[in-house]
């Protein structure tokens, strides 16, 4: 992926995230509170080297992340999310897509950190009205 500051999330963030964590042992989260987990969860893949490859060769249900990003708002997420969709189709390895393909992937990863740019207001926002 580009170069970016990696996603600082506030303590009040971190704690939150952890006590849902925590409780999803004991009961069914709601669907805000699980979103919420889902973005935070998220964030480190898009991050990584690999990025929305990594994110569709994951273990993850890409579908529910997607719609947890959009819940909180983060559309600035959900549309590379979705343009990068093809990819969970394509070989593990990223290095066998063609160049074709690769120069596509680069060019949808260059949305990506104008929305993680926002991500922390977004966050705290939705955790203000949704859970609070």
């Amino acid at each position: 992926m580009l170069t970016q500051e990696t996603v600082e999330w506030p303590d009040q963030v971190e704690v939150l995230v952890e006590r849902l964590e925590s409780e999803a042992t004991e009961r069914a989260l709601s669907r805000e509170e699980r979103a919420l987990v889902d973005v935070y969860e998220t964030i480190p893949i898009l991050e990584s080297e690999d990025c929305l490859h990594e994110f569709w060769q994951s273990e993850v249900n890409q579908q529910r992340v997607i719609n947890s990003f959009d819940l909180i708002g983060a559309t600035a997420l959900v549309d590379p999310l979705n343009a990068s969709r093809w990819c969970g189709s394509c070989s593990p390895d990223r290095n066998d897509y063609s160049e074709t393909e690769a120069q596509y992937l680069a060019t949808i990863e260059e949305d990506l950190p104008a929305g993680m740019e926002e991500l922390v207001d977004l966050v705290l926002a939705f955790i203000e009205v949704e859970l609070k």
